[in-house]
């Protein structure tokens, strides 16, 4: 049986190594999971009240269209609702736009590396994808710029980016927004939005009133906690909405998804203090790299990709080893260095504490 052309070559997203996997490998009782960017703290205790409370409701169908959460974070964010498009997470959102808007043809624009599934949803469609180099681990949109023509259907910018951390500032931002062709559409994925702390960091979502070519992606997965969920949305102006939302699977988010969402919106406190403990734990891993003259990017997320002195897939394994599953950098492009997701404390130094017993090791054999 022949498969759609696209398809051949193409590899399914490989996510991080399973914990209990990991354990029964290396034989471990306890293994901590420092790969996917998760969130260490969890999601707010509003959300399990609201679990609790939709369990009667499971024999139902969902509501397809997502009424009351796109309400709350229509209010939220001051938008309208016919402003929304709610996904399986913002990954759904993507591929919905993709579906819509890609054909044999066109193409897409974006960095590389950065988040793999806007080349992957792109080459299902038959698009020619063009990838710009980071220019130190940011997005460099003055050539991404010159890569636009009349078959440019989607531009992405990830912001901050995966792998790298890294973010486009307002004023960056806002030039490559204004010479954009109009019919070209220009994705902020903003996945990591609410770790954010620069002072510089684009405020998108006003814009969208004067570019209707500007979409914004967001996401439950990350910072709220509720990875396991899937949810996420898209905001862009309505009319633009409007043409997506028939490439939406029917009952694409269930109530479970929707109602934690909804409780997990209206606890801002647990995410302001998801986001102090978070930067202390970027700080945590700067200062080790500092004293230790290892390079990293700056980061606006939840995880921090630094080099480790030595090949990154030997560094993985040894980790692996001990009970911590990150990600190696070989596959990013950076071979001598691991993307980590920041946990707790304890848990960012245990990880610290086994890199420098790895290069004590290395110095001694």
């Amino acid at each position: 049986m022949e498969t759609k052309k696209a398809l051949e070559g193409l590899s399914p997203y490989q996510p991080g190594k399973p914990i209990e996997e990991v354990k029964r490998e290396f034989g471990l009782s306890s293994v901590i999971k420092l790969a996917s960017n998760e969130n260490p703290f969890g999601s707010s205790p509003q959300v399990k009240r609201a679990i609790e409370e939709t369990i009667s409701d499971l024999a139902k169908y969902p509501d397809g269209s997502a009424q009351a959460v796109k309400k709350d974070v229509a209010h939220f964010l001051g938008v309208d609702p016919s402003q929304l498009l709610f996904g399986n997470g913002s990954d759904e959102v993507l591929l919905i736009l993709c579906r819509t808007f890609l054909k044999p043809g066109d193409n897409i624009v974006t960095a590389t590396p950065t988040f793999p599934q806007y080349r992957h949803n792109a080459v299902i469609e038959g698009a020619e994808v063009r990838e710009v180099p980071l220019q130190d681990g940011v997005h460099d949109l003055s050539a991404m710029l010159e890569k636009i023509d009349e078959n440019t259907k989607i531009v992405f910018v990830c912001n901050p980016n995966n792998p790298t951390g890294t973010y486009v500032n307002e004023e960056s931002f806002l030039n490559f927004l204004a010479q954009v062709p109009k019919d070209t559409i220009v994705v902020s994925d903003e996945a990591y939005y609410e770790y954010v702390t620069a002072d510089d960091f684009p405020n998108t979502i006003p814009l969208i009133d004067q570019y209707p070519n500007l979409f914004i992606t967001r996401t439950f997965s990350k910072a709220y906690g509720l990875a396991s969920l899937r949810i996420g949305y898209g905001i862009g102006q309505a009319t633009l909405v409007q043409k997506m939302d028939p490439a939406r699977e029917p009952f694409n988010t269930s109530t479970i998804a929707q109602r934690a969402a909804q409780a997990a919106l209206k606890d801002q406190s647990f995410i302001d203090a998801c986001r102090e403990k978070n930067q202390r734990g970027i700080q945590q891993y700067m200062d080790y790299c500092v004293e230790r003259g290892l390079q990293y990017f700056p980061s606006e997320t939840n995880f921090i990709i630094f080099d480790v002195g030595a090949p990154a897939d030997d560094v993985f394994q040894h980790l692996l080893s001990k009970g911590y599953i990150v990600r190696s950098g070989q596959a990013l492009g950076y071979p001598t260095m691991i993307r980590v997701t920041v946990g707790t404390e304890e848990e960012n130094q245990g990880l610290l504490d086994e890199l420098d017993a790895y290069h004590l090791q290395k110095r001694s054999s």
